[in-house]
């Protein structure tokens, strides 16, 4: 055979150069352009500086509509603020206390919990820990002994505002400043969620990226209402974030864009993708922060709580403004 016969485009074959070429290709579906995103990505979040808030944010996450990465979402925003040198406490309100268990919390039947800060008989500071990951990342955790408590609360007096007077309590006599506290609330509508609700100063939801959680979203606002107009006037809706997102699907960048006409000031740009290692951190008692750094997963939520922390200045003078008017 001649060399010509030999040659790949005789034989209608690539060589290695244009191989590599097409496999690298800039594009949305590239591997090797993801790579590159991901590289860049994560050389700006070295140079990221988180700012201090000038006052406690005090945030409720929660979403009626079970599965959309509320508790994912509460601990590896608070472990990507704590590892950007922010004070950070989490109260996990769900009596599954998956936040806990992600955080490195003790929080099984009998250990000290929010149910007993909620029933009076202990402090937040007599129950809290600290995660094992961040020395200024604490934890009031949530044991299934809170599973009851909605009907242990119903006869008390103030049963609305109970976690709001033991967290006012706590932050004034605490020695830590704290910038950001962030509760995990369970996946109903009761008195936990409620006083959780009038505990927060924001909300931050959410919303998977399908068309059930957009009819899902419809009637989270109308029951934030309902709080605000009976039980926290001043609660603002200050932080949307969609998750399991896959930009590869029409769907997901159409679900997204519905939720950011509609509500384009508090949809963060940032999206959660859906990964294994975001699912899998939990069981090895960490967020994925701290289990999977360079993972997208990672990569995305400290984008978010970077996102979060830069736009403090303004939702704060935004509550400021809603205090004055009520």
């Amino acid at each position: 055979m001649t060399a010509q016969g030999n040659n790949p485009e005789t034989l209608g074959m690539e060589d290695a150069t244009e191989t590599i070429k097409r496999i690298f290709a800039d594009g949305e579906s590239s591997v090797g352009a993801e790579m590159a995103d991901e590289s860049r990505r994560l050389e700006r979040l070295k140079d990221a500086k988180y700012d201090h808030p000038r006052e406690t944010r005090r945030i409720a996450v929660a979403n009626q509509k079970g599965g959309v990465g509320k508790t994912t979402t509460t601990v590896n925003v608070a472990a990507a603020l704590a590892q950007g040198g922010l004070n950070v406490l989490v109260i996990d309100m769900d009596p599954q206390g998956n936040a806990s268990t992600a955080l490195g919390a003790k929080h099984n039947s009998g250990v000290a919990s929010v149910y007993d800060v909620i029933e009076g008989r202990s402090s937040i500071a007599d129950v809290m820990q600290i995660c094992p990951q961040f020395d200024n990342l604490h934890v009031v955790p949530a044991s299934i002994d809170l599973s009851g408590a909605d009907l242990e609360l119903a006869d008390m007096p103030n049963r609305n505002n109970l976690m709001r007077d033991k967290l006012d309590e706590f932050l004034e006599s605490s020695e830590t400043h704290y910038d950001y506290v962030l509760i995990d609330c369970p996946p109903s509508l009761g008195l936990l969620v409620i006083n959780a609700m009038c505990a927060a100063h924001e909300m931050l939801i959410p919303i998977q990226a399908e068309y059930y959680a957009l009819e899902g979203l419809g009637q989270l606002i109308n029951t934030i209402g309902l709080v605000q107009k009976n039980f926290n006037p001043t609660l603002l809706v200050s932080t949307m974030l969609v998750t399991m997102f896959d930009k590869r699907t029409l769907l997901s960048r159409e679900v997204y864009e519905e939720v950011k006409s509609h509500f384009p000031m508090i949809v963060l740009d940032t999206t959660i993708p859906r990964a294994v290692k975001v699912s899998e951190a939990p069981s090895f008692n960490e967020s994925v922060v701290t289990y999977d750094p360079k993972g997208l997963g990672a990569i995305a939520y400290c984008e978010a709580a970077l996102e979060i922390n830069g736009r403090s200045e303004v939702v704060i003078n935004t509550l400021h403004a809603r205090k004055n008017e009520d």
